[in-house]
């Protein structure tokens, strides 16, 4: 008889429910999204749901209507009844015992989504967050918003033991790839400048918007990696993500950004990205 153990609890394993056998807990095998909502509307769904069609066919998950999913996220959203609520929902391949390889005939993609209250971030955007780097360790395939976010988990980690808001990932060249869960901008003078997008990057949809926000606010848009000694001399820095928006940054390892305060030019970008929340 095959046997399986739940905490301190021995069951037979043709007992285990679906839930213990699945993908994304075995192999980090699904993809995810994260929508927040500003006064009862629902940012960027269309930008959402068409990066979710991507990370699905670039990991080979069938069988998944996305029209389907977006109809799920918003009567999940209508029920919770949330002006200001961060949607999270995650597709995993399936489930079935555990083996590296699947059959595509013999699994149902498994669908799970929370809606929460967004986090307060008024401090953090008030007066900006210290960053610290840590060494880029993901996968090769950061363009693909899979699970598997152990890299990322172990650097946000780092950066609170340091008590710091955000971890920084430097890769090999040592040069700025994102944030742990954000992008990462540098203003210098009349250009803001981030790291272009590429298969090590996440074309966050965060980004988009703040790249649009400057463009109207008058500055010049260069999409170049950055090393952390250019950062530490940026006129201004800021991280921009789903649930926080805009955040100044205003200490990189230790050293203080500008004046230490949330720059001009931060404030006016994060001014007009809440413009396009209305």
């Amino acid at each position: 008889m095959k046997i399986a153990m739940i905490q301190d609890k021995l069951i037979d394993a043709k007992d285990l429910a679906p839930a213990y056998l699945d993908r994304g807990t075995y192999f980090g095998d699904g993809v995810y999204e994260v929508i927040r909502s500003y006064n009862g509307k629902l940012f960027g769904f269309d930008e959402h749901m068409q990066r979710l069609k991507r990370s699905l066919a670039e990991i080979k998950i069938g069988g998944v209507d996305v029209e389907d999913i977006r109809g799920r996220v918003l009567r999940a959203f209508d029920a919770a009844g949330m002006a200001d609520a961060k949607i999270y929902f995650h597709i995993t391949r399936g489930s079935a015992p555990r083996d590296h390889s699947w059959d595509d005939g013999g699994l149902e993609p498994n669908f799970f989504l929370t809606v929460s209250e967004v986090p307060d971030a008024t401090e953090q955007k008030e007066n900006g967050v210290a960053v610290s780097t840590y060494p880029d360790l993901r996968w090769k395939r950061c363009d693909i918003k899979s699970l598997n976010l152990l890299p990322n988990v172990l650097a946000r980690q780092d950066a609170a033991t340091k008590g710091c808001y955000e971890a920084i990932l430097i890769d090999e060249n040592g040069l700025i790839t994102e944030g742990a869960a954000s992008t990462v901008f540098g203003i210098f003078g009349d250009t803001i400048q981030t790291t272009p997008l590429s298969a090590n990057i996440l074309g966050s949809i965060t980004r988009i918007f703040a790249l649009r926000a400057a463009d109207d606010v008058g500055l010049l848009v260069l999409e170049k990696a950055m090393t952390a000694k250019q950062a530490k001399l940026a006129d201004e820095l800021f991280i921009a993500a789903t649930t926080k928006d805009i955040v100044g940054v205003f200490e990189f390892d230790g050293r203080k950004i500008g004046d230490g305060k949330v720059g001009k030019f931060t404030r006016q970008i994060d001014e007009q990205f809440r413009s396009f929340t209305v």
